[in-house]
């Protein structure tokens, strides 16, 4: 290419938000974050809502910046968010209201009366989605079923990425990535299931059609240039699930390999060309879409939560601990002495973390961890036999090995999990890159501008752009051992 490729990432976390330009040059990306925001939702009456008008003030600001800094370079902006939330549009295209945050109990009670219409099993076989109240489908049921004064004036809906580049260009369109997690679209047709919306009586006109990553969506609208004082540009669906564009990223160079995106949540999983949709798989998985075309078939895990939550208390009681010093204490305490099932609803609230922890572990006879060393190696060693256990499920549900293990996001820069993940599964660990979500939508936008072809070019760029940590596994059989405790404790805990 004859010139450096200037586009935006806007990746809207569910507490925060931030622009990262990435300037392309052919051979590698640099990333550089523009703009950081708070994204906090707020609760009206009895609903739970996210402030869309200050998000897209927020997004604006982004441009602003964006178009300052590179001028008449500028050459396109994609968003990626989160999953399942969307917000309602009028015959005027206005929008009706604050979208409900996924937390909202509305929902409670809800998937009940959806599996009297369409029984559990049948909705995973049309949809392969892990059953979650948060589910755009049993959202938009407890409408239905409420029948909202919203649903009724509503011509279409659209999911929360795409409401954004909607307003940006006047385009509507249903991103696969961010569609795929609604609960509403059949994975082998990538269209939406017309068995799902008939037993449940949605309306189709409220859904737009489906659009890839790496298409252009339009350019921002003319009011919008002027207000923001920004130059013709483009707008483009990039994989705008934000898990979806950090796996774009991970830097394989073979098609055998786990990912684990890492952060408060932690996504593991593989990519595959179609779904995986069993009742073994029910039980924990699921299929949602990816750039070029591919599936992520995966598990959610209670990520870095656990440490984030005992960090907060320690820090209300005036630790000033670090996450670099909690790794460095918990490099020193006694390896693998006890255990807990991050995922485990008794630490799924806020606050008491550490006292939490410690009842675990004396509900199921271990040693009690008392030390601030000793509760955060209690963690660590258990969410990297987490990942172990995730792995092994996977093996068996996708019948072959996987030999090595990509970590991305950023919970890579706790090198001693990434350690601990290495010893646990006896696999490889890749770490790298930390910003995943936004070199992967910004590499997506390089694909429509024609300037990269396939997934494995993406992958390339990362690999000459980020650096790469390699963990070997270590002291294979005492972490055998130790996971056989560890399988043993979750079992006693869930009798």
């Amino acid at each position: 290419m004859s010139q450096t490729l200037n586009m935006l990432a806007v990746d809207y976390g569910a507490s925060s938000g931030r622009a990262v330009v990435g300037s392309y040059d052919g051979n590698k990306v640099a990333l550089r974050e523009i703009h950081r925001f708070q994204n906090e939702p707020v609760h009206i009456g009895s609903g739970l809502y996210w402030d869309f008008p200050r998000l897209f003030h927020e997004l604006k600001q982004s441009i602003r910046r964006f178009a300052a800094e590179t001028g008449g370079s500028a050459a396109s902006l994609a968003v990626d968010t989160w999953g399942v939330d969307f917000g309602l549009l009028d015959r005027d295209g206005h929008l009706l209201g604050n979208p409900y945050h996924y937390r909202d109990t509305r929902t409670d009670g809800i998937m009940e009366q959806v599996f009297q219409l369409l029984p559990e099993d049948r909705l995973y076989a049309l949809t392969g989605i892990q059953t979650m109240q948060i589910n755009t489908v049993f959202q938009l049921y407890s409408m239905i079923r409420g029948s909202s004064p919203m649903l009724a004036a509503a011509e279409s809906l659209l999911f929360t990425p795409d409401l954004f580049q909607y307003f940006l260009t006047g385009e509507k369109a249903a991103e696969y990535s961010i569609a795929s997690t609604s609960g509403l679209l059949d994975p082998y047709s990538k269209t939406w299931s017309t068995e799902v919306l008939e037993r449940l009586n949605i309306p189709p006109s409220l859904l737009s059609p489906v659009a890839f990553p790496g298409a252009v969506l339009g350019s921002l609208d003319k009011k919008v240039r002027e207000e923001l004082l920004a130059g013709d540009m483009k707008v483009v669906n990039t994989a705008s699930h934000d898990t979806a564009s950090a796996v774009a990223a991970v830097p394989a160079e073979s098609s055998s390999y786990a990912y684990i995106s890492c952060g408060t949540w932690s996504l593991m999983g593989v990519e595959s060309d179609t779904p995986i949709i069993n009742d073994r798989a029910r039980l924990s998985f699921t299929n949602e879409g990816g750039a070029a075309g591919k599936l992520l078939f995966m598990k959610n895990i209670t990520g870095l939560w656990l440490l984030q939550e005992c960090k907060r208390e320690w820090d209300a009681a005036g630790s000033g601990l670090s996450y670099g010093d909690m790794q460095s204490l918990a490099a020193r305490a006694t390896p693998l002495a006890c255990f807990v099932d991050p995922d485990s609803d008794r630490f799924m609230a806020p606050g008491g973390m550490a006292a939490r922890i410690q009842a675990f572990c004396s509900d199921t006879g271990q040693r009690v961890p008392h030390s601030k060393a000793e509760l955060i190696r209690c963690v660590v060693e258990s969410l990297a036999l987490k990942y172990r256990q995730t792995l092994d499920e996977l093996e068996e549900l996708v019948g072959y090995r996987l030999p090595v293990i990509h970590m991305v996001g950023g919970g890579i820069q706790n090198e001693l999990l990434c350690q601990l993940t290495a010893n646990a599964t006896g696999r490889p660990v890749i770490a790298g890159p930390v910003e995943a979500t936004s070199a992967g939508n910004i590499l997506i936008q390089a694909m429509a501008h024609g300037e990269i072809g396939t997934i494995e070019e993406i992958r390339q760029v990362v690999r000459n752009s980020f650096p790469i940590v390699r963990y070997e596994p270590e002291h294979a059989a005492h972490w055998e051992e130790g996971y056989e405790r560890y399988k043993a404790v979750v079992r006693q805990f869930a009798l």
